[in-house]
């Protein structure tokens, strides 16, 4: 994937770390960190995925662990992206997915100086009301979201005219204990990221409420080195 051009240019190195519930809109956020400041964005979920597709042999011990349901060891998750990090060499980066413990904080903290921890807060009932809405077309992978993009014909597909499903993941009670999780899974970390006062939270219901402050927020970061 090209990173593109962005709209200011930079010569300060920064790296960051974003952090935000499943729903959150942490990937849009991140895409228009990538689109204004030409920061990498290097994700953990994305990493795993090309190693799986090229067969890679971290890529095969990670798909034994997917297949079977569980977690991919942080012994491989953190090889994967250490190893990208190392191959970007000086440039920005933001990293999202990682590190999802104290544990790999302190690994990531040995070899890279992190300048900020980007925090999305969404309140948990924006972020169920948001995923509730979400319909998919299995098949192509198209996502509908009722109110924000619709599809032409309730229910159906635009392109196929074939029936839109939800997945079992996206129902309520399903992302409720998943927020809970995240919050147990992540909340050592950003704890471990506060008390070095790198963590700035942004809190709002909208993605178009908080990308304004994040903006604003690594220009100043980034001016001020």
């Amino acid at each position: 994937m090209t990173t593109p051009t962005p709209t200011i240019m930079y010569t300060k190195i920064f790296r960051a770390v974003i952090i935000g519930a499943p729903g959150s809109g942490k990937g849009t956020i991140s895409e228009r960190i990538v689109k204004t400041f030409g920061f990498l964005h290097i994700s953990s979920g994305d990493l795993l995925r090309q190693n799986i597709v090229k067969n890679t042999e971290l890529g095969r011990k990670a798909r034994e662990f997917i297949a079977a349901g569980q977690l991919v060891p942080d012994d491989i998750v953190t090889k994967a992206m250490l190893g990208r990090i190392t191959e970007v060499g000086n440039k920005s980066y933001i990293l999202d997915g990682f590190p999802r413990n104290s544990e790999q904080a302190e690994v990531l903290s040995v070899r890279e100086q992190i300048d900020a921890v980007i925090n999305l807060n969404i309140p948990h009932d924006v972020i169920i009301e948001r995923v509730k809405n979400r319909w998919i077309h299995a098949p192509s992978g198209r996502i509908y979201n009722i109110g924000f993009s619709d599809p032409k014909v309730p229910g159906k597909d635009d392109v196929t005219g074939e029936s839109l499903t939800q997945r079992e993941d996206d129902k309520p009670e399903v992302v409720r204990k998943r927020l809970q999780l995240y919050e147990e899974l992540m909340d050592p970390v950003l704890s471990w990221y506060d008390k070095r006062g790198l963590v700035t939270s942004f809190k709002g219901r909208e993605t178009k409420e908080i990308w304004p402050r994040v903006e604003r927020f690594l220009k100043d970061k980034i001016n001020k080195g």
